[in-house]
């Protein structure tokens, strides 16, 4: 009895593994779509792409700002990164991605901002908490910081 009992809780533990294995691969595919999708937003001068790449309630948590929370919100910071800074495409490198794949997963990663000459102008480092929605996978808290100093 005792044979069954330590058998049956070494299948339960294997089987919650993989499941929460199968639920951070799912956050992990998703996170990758949408980093694929976010730069075209600037390509293609559409908020919107940028805009539903977010949680409804999420913020944008800018160096040297203050938050960025909610849709209005964060299409002024889109508006903003297109009109004044050039921002017209860029490239997300996922280094890691940190939780089980339930509700919240940590993406960390570098990134690249390139200017309408296609050079990169600016590049750095950025934290992402991605929260499980009923529309998919969104950023919660958008995080990030230039490799260089305030120009």
């Amino acid at each position: 009895m005792k044979h069954i009992k330590t058998v049956s809780i070494t299948l339960f533990l294997i089987a919650s593994h993989l499941f929460a294995s199968a639920q951070l691969a799912e956050a992990k595919k998703a996170i990758a779509e949408s980093n694929a999708r976010y730069f075209q937003s600037f390509a293609k001068n559409d908020p919107s792409i940028f805009i539903n790449s977010y949680a409804e309630d999420a913020c944008i948590l800018a160096p040297l700002a203050p938050a960025s929370c909610g849709k209005a919100a964060i299409a002024k910071f889109f508006e903003a990164g297109y009109k004044e800074y050039g921002l017209r495409n860029g490239k997300f490198i996922t280094t890691a991605v940190y939780g089980d794949g339930k509700e919240y997963v940590t993406e960390e990663g570098l990134w690249q901002s390139i200017n309408a000459k296609g050079e990169v102008f600016d590049d750095g480092k950025f934290l992402v908490l991605w929260k499980k929605t009923k529309n998919g996978w969104k950023m919660y808290r958008d995080s990030f910081s230039s490799n260089h100093g305030p120009k």
